[in-house]
């Protein structure tokens, strides 16, 4: 019997040093400031997927998809009254799967009236690229929005 409450005393002092009351250091810290201006890997083609640098493979992204739109856009034979020497701004959403949505244009209202066809144009070569892998942040797929210019050069 005498036995008994020393035995139990003595499993409740050793058993209090296998309990922690203090907080453990090495807990990761949770970044709670997120940049939402910039990603951590651009969206890119699979051209450029071999890329590491960030800025390289931004820079092939972007050279990837001009060449894409206007090769398509070369392909077209246009009929212009005086010559034409402007800049047209592609508005483009790449989702998180890597879907491509042409969220607008803005070009001039020469441009709008001597080449009526270039939006229809210019959105039926956004559907014809290829495969695209979205941006990156903080180890998640995000949307990212571009603004892409496409110079129109055209002599009468």
């Amino acid at each position: 019997m005498r036995l008994t409450p020393f035995l139990l005393l003595l499993i409740f002092i050793t058993s209090c040093d296998k309990l922690s009351f203090t907080k453990k250091e090495d807990l990761e810290t949770i970044d709670t400031l997120v940049n939402f201006t910039s990603v951590d890997t651009s969206p890119s083609f699979k051209v450029c997927d071999s890329i590491f640098d960030k800025a390289l493979k931004s820079d092939c992204f972007r050279k990837t998809i001009h060449q894409k739109i206007g090769g398509e856009l070369l392909k077209h034979q246009f009929n212009i009254k005086d010559a034409i020497n402007e800049t047209v701004y592609v508005d483009l959403i790449i989702d998180a799967t890597g879907k491509i949505i042409l969220d607008s244009i803005q070009s001039s209202e020469n441009i709008k009236k001597q080449l009526p066809k270039l939006d229809s144009l210019i959105a039926l070569s956004i559907m014809d690229l290829p495969i695209i892998f979205p941006a990156i942040k903080k180890r998640y797929k995000v949307s990212t929005k571009y603004q892409l210019p496409i110079r129109i050069f055209l002599k009468d």
